[in-house]
């Protein structure tokens, strides 16, 4: 009961603090497939309003990739990701020898669930416009072909929630879905990540105003 109405009211104050509008192609009629919602990195923030953007039926099935480092550091958080988001944790520390950091993913996939990914791996804090793309996003399309992507160019939201302030300031946040995708058996590593990092960044240069 808790959980559900923290997830009512998280949803509520994504949309009304950050104004989110969502652009782009994002029918999702006929999305019966797992789904790689993959966006840019600036805030904490950044899976919420994402996650608060999809409808209800496609929300239910969409769990958002999250660092354990972070999540896990407090009662508080552990509760918020997995009783409320209900997001699939991954270590972005050393790993036990032979473990894959990227089985949780697989295993949400294999069950139907979609997820929303971050492909830098860590918020983006520098000038540039995004990070080079780790190869997990690579990873999961090989083990997974008929995985749809799907870019979203996030804007603003890093201005909406600075670092260092208490509360999200009100500022219109926009969401530009791309065209979705899927990446052929037996793409190289290098030309799937420059791909999916220029359908991505294609985002920022069509966002309505």
């Amino acid at each position: 009961m808790l959980a559900t109405l923290l997830r009512c009211l998280i949803l509520g104050l994504a949309k009304f603090i950050t104004g989110a509008r969502a652009h782009g192609e994002f029918s999702f009629e006929q999305h019966s497939k797992p789904t790689l919602y993959y966006a840019n990195h600036t805030s904490h923030g950044d899976f919420v309003l994402l996650w608060a953007t999809l409808p209800a039926h496609i929300r239910q099935k969409t769990r958002p990739v999250a660092g354990a480092d972070y999540w896990d550091k407090t009662p508080l958080r552990r509760f918020l990701i997995h009783q409320v988001f209900n997001g699939v944790l991954i270590s972005r520390e050393g790993n036990t020898p032979g473990e894959n950091p990227l089985a949780p993913l697989f295993e949400a996939l294999n069950q139907g669930d979609s997820l929303i990914f971050f492909p830098e791996g860590t918020r983006n804090l520098t000038d540039a416009n995004l990070l080079p793309f780790k190869s997990g996003l690579y990873y999961l399309t090989q083990q997974h072909p008929s995985l749809i992507l799907q870019p979203v160019w996030i804007t603003n939201l890093n201005r909406a929630m600075p670092k260092g302030y208490p509360l999200p300031l009100p500022l219109l946040c926009t969401l530009n879905f791309g065209p979705r995708f899927c990446v052929a058996p037996k793409t190289s590593k290098a030309t799937t990540l420059e791909f999916a990092t220029t359908a991505l960044t294609a985002l920022q240069q069509d966002i309505p105003t």
